[in-house]
């Protein structure tokens, strides 16, 4: 394996940007939130979408109040319906009654993202089931990026466009090929900045929708990773309620250097875990009793944002456009639960010989440890072991392969006044930007 190879791939200024923003929500909300389905038929009726209290400043502050930094809203789902009035189609909210066909729920949730300083991204899905180009080739390219167009020109920065898999038949029984290399291009043109996500080169799925994450992430991965083939057929192939609490065993390690063994075209292409607050993606009565708990979600953070990833979690406004009250209370306390951890990080002095030893002022019961890599510089690190000074020795407290943008590491409190990080192996030099030991 050449070892310098893996350490010259780097990430792009627009991958770290999104890296930094470690943990942003998806709005899950249109045609199906009125017609109680996860994926539309297309050709529903116009007429079904008229939300009662529409609130996008109810969404984001909910959203603000877990501690999320963006928000990403299904602008278009496969059934087709846009939540924009869009020029080249006219199943939009354009023709239903909500606000007499005057409303824009992108513009309302962007406009809401700006006012409370969360970022703004789009998903629009490839797959249309109302479109009668759909399946046509050139002719439906031309009006999936004439919509592109439409949203990365109208609504301010946009710093991610969220594309998936899904890819099924159209209302001719068409299935389309998707020109996707057109479609990255007219990201890249319109919103150089944005990520683009999951079906695109810059940000990779993780591989299921339940919140699991893998042991250790890593960031360079094998160029054929980025194949849209091999994610498309990976992803949701029908409407069922098991996909998204589905969690397979395969691709345990995708970067390690016996994982990457013989192989030489790597890219950088980071992970993200995605996965909803409630069993489904879309807001369904019958799900008010099924929110996912605090402590769940607290997990999940800890594990993807604190594994090398980021964390984009769906929160489901209901028919009448709020944010239900059982998923705010949760919200509201998953960001108490967050901040609290953070408030816990102990004050410690540096030292640095053939480990970085964090010196404590007095003797302290601790339960985690934070650190970062300057992944500007790559991922190098492939092995750091934690110890805690116990007297007159030293104990471990955790181990790991990988550490990456982020690595939180937890273990049973044990009271210490020194804990000790070695890296054991690496890819070269390890450049630690972050060093924190947090208080049980």
């Amino acid at each position: 394996m050449n070892v310098p190879a893996l350490t010259a791939v780097r990430p792009s200024p627009r991958q770290l940007a999104w890296q930094q923003l470690e943990f942003y929500g998806f709005l899950h909300f249109g045609m199906n939130t009125m017609t109680d389905r996860e994926w539309g038929l297309g050709h529903e009726d116009p007429a079904l979408f008229d939300p009662a209290a529409l609130d996008a400043d109810q969404w984001v502050r909910t959203l603000k109040s877990a501690g999320l930094r963006a928000v990403i809203l299904t602008a278009k789902h496969h059934d087709g319906f846009c939540l924009w009035p869009s020029a080249v189609t006219r199943h939009s909210v354009a023709s239903s009654p909500w606000k007499n066909g005057q409303g824009d729920v992108v513009a309302e949730v962007a406009a809401a993202a700006d006012r409370h300083g969360l970022k703004f991204g789009i998903y629009l899905s490839p797959w249309d089931r109302t479109e009668a180009s759909y399946g046509s080739g050139r002719a439906y390219d031309d009006f999936y990026v004439a919509q592109l167009t439409e949203l990365l020109t109208s609504y301010g920065p946009v710093f991610c466009v969220w594309l998936d898999g899904a890819n099924g038949e159209g209302p001719n029984g068409k299935v389309q090929t998707y020109d996707w290399e057109r479609y990255y291009a007219t990201v890249r043109r319109l919103q150089p900045s944005a990520v683009i996500s999951v079906c695109g080169p810059d940000v990779r799925w993780c591989g299921n929708e339940a919140g699991e994450t893998r042991t250790d992430e890593w960031s360079v991965v094998p160029r054929a990773l980025q194949d849209v083939e091999r994610i498309a057929a990976k992803s949701q192939q029908v409407d069922d309620g098991e996909f998204a609490r589905t969690v397979r065993s395969d691709d345990a390690d995708l970067g390690s250097r016996e994982a990457l063994h013989g192989i030489s075209d790597l890219v950088w292409y980071p992970s993200e875990v995605n996965t909803s607050i409630r069993p489904g993606w879309f807001h369904h009565p019958s799900e008010n009793g099924e929110v996912r708990s605090v402590d769940e979600l607290f997990d999940i953070y800890r594990h993807s944002v604190g594994g090398n990833a980021t964390f984009l979690l769906n929160v489901p406004p209901t028919r009448d456009g709020v944010i239900h009250p059982q998923d705010v209370a949760t919200l509201e306390g998953l960001g108490a639960r967050i901040a609290d951890f953070r408030s816990r990080t102990l004050k410690a002095d540096l030292r640095e010989d053939d480990a970085l030893t964090l010196l404590l002022d007095s003797p302290h019961a601790v339960e985690a440890v934070v650190l970062g890599e300057d992944i500007a510089q790559g991922q190098r690190i492939e092995h750091v072991l934690l110890e805690a000074r116990l007297d007159d020795r030293w104990e471990t407290l955790a181990e790991a392969n990988t550490v990456g943008y982020q690595r939180i590491l937890t273990f049973p409190p044990v009271v210490t006044t020194a804990v000790k990080i070695t890296v054991t192996q690496s890819r070269a030099t390890p450049v630690i930007t972050r060093a924190e030991v947090i208080g049980a």
